[in-house]
């Protein structure tokens, strides 16, 4: 009797076990499916509500990848002789990619911000109208300046005032959209609700880091190369250079700096949110309001 109690027992312990191994796969499993149901579902809202911008954002990405590979190009074919080398590249890429695309960017950024507000059931977005266009160009003022100033700015530079030279610093210039792919990703990973994924902290790393070296380091560097050719110091190159040429790159400078400084305000809020107790994926998903 004592014997057949303690193959019970053992039968018992060894049940509850299974049992406990059981239930924990199948937790694991309810986790897995109600995660990817959750994905799917947020997949197809941006989908339904949001895919002008998404396809906005991926026609940038790609025009980014283009533009950063001719600017290694043209870089590394140019470092030689940073005035007089040429590269057909740094001329027939603003020609035939840049001066399109910025137009239709510019195109692309009204028609999303439209239909955004649209969605939020703004009487006045009903149609469009020169009030939407107003309004547009007054929230997206800094976006829509940068634009027209590489439209009227870059494009004669590039085609009429540079005398066949300088083909290196625009070649630099592409260098700046190195960090478009990683700032698109972060809107739709946060679109998507996923900004708690480790996905979603590395790709702010690179966006910070891209953005730092490609947008803002890159100009000291121009003014330092530009130095080297003539074996004149940093400090003096500003004074060596022509007032214009100072003028234009402060005006590029100016709104990455502050764009760059936006970026890290926004960095270092998500980073506090993230180590409060009681922080939810909704409060994350709010901080998007301004686009960077």
């Amino acid at each position: 009797m004592m014997q057949q109690g303690r193959q019970v027992d053992q039968r018992g312990k060894g049940g509850t076990v299974r049992d406990r191994v059981r239930a924990a796969v199948q937790q694991a499993g309810e986790f897995q499916m109600s995660r990817s149901k959750r994905v799917n579902v947020a997949v197809g809202k941006v989908t339904r509500e949001g895919k002008e911008a998404q396809v906005s954002r991926l026609v940038s990405s790609i025009h980014a990848v283009m533009a950063t590979t001719a600017g290694v190009i043209v870089v590394s074919s140019c470092r030689g002789n940073v005035i007089n080398d040429r590269h057909w590249l740094a001329t027939y890429f603003v020609i035939w990619y840049g001066v399109p695309y910025m137009t239709y960017d510019i195109f692309a950024m009204y028609l999303s911000h439209y239909h955004r507000f649209r969605v939020k059931g703004h009487e006045e977005y009903k149609q469009h109208s020169l009030r939407t266009i107003n309004s547009f160009v007054r929230r997206e003022f800094l976006l829509v300046l940068h634009h027209i100033a590489l439209l009227t700015i870059l494009l004669p530079v590039t085609l009429f005032f540079r005398r066949d030279q300088g083909d290196f610093f625009i070649g630099c210039l592409f260098l700046t959209e190195l960090s478009t792919p990683f700032v698109s990703l972060g809107k739709i990973l946060i679109q998507l609700s996923l900004q708690d994924l480790w996905l979603h902290k590395a790709n702010g790393g690179m966006v910070l880091l891209t953005f730092f070296i490609c947008r803002i380091a890159l100009f000291p560097y121009m003014y330092w190369m530009y130095g080297h050719h003539y074996g004149i110091p940093l400090y003096s190159v500003p004074f060596h250079l022509p007032f214009s040429a100072n003028l234009g790159n402060s005006c590029i400078l100016a709104p990455q700096v502050y764009w760059f400084v936006l970026l890290c305000r926004k960095g270092y809020r998500l980073y506090q949110r993230s180590r409060r107790p009681d922080s939810s994926p909704a409060a994350a998903v709010t901080d998007n309001s301004k686009d960077d």
